[in-house]
């Protein structure tokens, strides 16, 4: 299997199955390279964070972090396929993970040798297994949380909600555990700040070296954002 299968794989069927082991936006400017280009929003500081509540739109593909009326960060978001979609619903944040990885797609390792896979299907022995990354963690339901990840168009996940990697660690710094989380297939913001929302485009680039991806911390296979997480309004 090789290393763009494991992407195809892992972004297209494995995303939520990984347990189980005003806001202005930058469109991308180029349109072929190494995920992840340049896409970017900006998030703001909340004045009461105890105020901070997460909205997603499935029908939109949009989640929206609100202070009130204030909208913290709009961003655009990969959603569940049908027959393992994201689950609609109220919730809150359980627990943040800056550094997790796919318990069920990745990569199997010896020594210098990489094999794209499955975890519990090693291509032979001496190998051990390493996840595909999935940084910024943010679970709302067991099996189920927001993480970094390719934002494609359409529905392309097992139920998680995957936030552009320039993004998701602007969204991991604003929520905390506790934080409201309403699931609707759509929502008033839709038609009101998240209409006219540009979307990324680098969903099918070619991924980095597998030899990056299986290495460090699961937050350094995406480079961190230059600008400041958060900004006053």
């Amino acid at each position: 299997m090789t290393k763009s299968r494991v992407r195809a794989l892992f972004l297209g069927a494995a995303a939520g199955m990984a347990l189980l082991s005003g806001c202005t936006t930058i469109e991308t400017t180029s349109t072929t390279g190494t995920f992840p280009g340049n896409y970017t929003t900006v998030a703001y500081k909340a004045k009461d964070p105890s105020a901070i509540r997460v909205k997603v739109s499935l029908e939109n593909r949009m989640v929206y972090v609100m202070e009130g009326s204030r909208p913290l960060l709009v961003t655009p978001v990969t959603i569940g396929t049908n027959g393992k979609g994201t689950p609609l619903g109220s919730y809150r944040v359980t627990n943040k993970e800056l550094n997790k990885r796919s318990g069920s797609y990745g990569f199997w390792v010896k020594g210098n040798e990489i094999v794209a896979g499955e975890s519990g299907r090693a291509p032979g022995g001496g190998y051990h297994y390493v996840g595909y990354p999935m940084p910024y963690w943010v679970q709302f339901k067991p099996e189920y949380g927001f993480h970094a990840g390719a934002v494609w168009p359409t529905a392309h996940s097992h139920g998680c909600i995957r936030i552009h990697p320039n993004v998701a660690p602007k969204f991991f710094a604003l929520v905390h555990e506790g934080t409201p989380v309403t699931i609707q297939t759509s929502l008033p913001e839709d038609a009101a700040i998240g209409k006219s929302v540009a979307r990324p485009n680098d969903y099918a680039w070619k991924d980095k070296s597998a030899a990056l991806l299986t290495s460090g911390p699961s937050s350094h296979a995406f480079s961190a954002p230059q600008e400041p997480l958060l900004v006053t309004q």
